[in-house]
């Protein structure tokens, strides 16, 4: 299987010290160069930089097509553009972001749209969490600064009783 992965994602499960999720979830997990970017070098110092920088499993690819439209145009910023155009051209299982209007654009574009608390409850579907961990990773993101609704939070909630 086969992700691209945008910014929050990745943040998120290196604050956790998860990473490996990615690892062991996709064969193939695609970061676009404006993402490492955004995250690795403008990122330096800050939690998840260095974890990200090491995961050396991580394949940094730019996408052949160039956008005919500037990304904030259209509420986007230049990582998220990126993670959808290579989703175009890649074809993915899925397309890892949490941000709401990449995630709107992802979706009328098709592509198989999942996010961070996404990634955590097929982590526990897939026996490489429990349920018990789902929900402490939740409130660690929460308390670390990672913005998640409480609509979203939530749906996890929910969607972790039914198992």
């Amino acid at each position: 299987m086969r992700a691209i992965v945008n910014a929050t994602p990745l943040i998120a499960l290196a604050l956790l010290e998860r990473l490996d999720l990615l690892r062991q979830m996709f064969d193939e997990v695609l970061v676009p160069t404006a993402v490492y970017d955004e995250v690795v070098i403008q990122g330096a110092g800050r939690p998840g930089a260095a974890e990200i920088a090491q995961a050396d499993w991580l394949q940094i690819a730019a996408p052949e097509a160039v956008p005919t439209i500037e990304p904030i145009l259209m509420g986007l910023d230049e990582g998220e553009m990126q993670v959808l155009l290579l989703a175009r051209e890649r074809q993915p299982d899925w397309v890892l972001i949490d941000e709401r209007q990449g995630r709107r654009v992802a979706r009328a574009m098709g592509l198989p749209v999942k996010g961070t608390l996404g990634i955590l409850l097929a982590a526990v579907l897939a026996g490489l969490l429990s349920k018990e961990e789902a929900l402490d990773a939740l409130q660690r993101l929460v308390d670390g600064g990672i913005r998640i609704s409480p609509r979203w939070q939530t749906w996890l909630k929910e969607e972790l009783d039914k198992l």
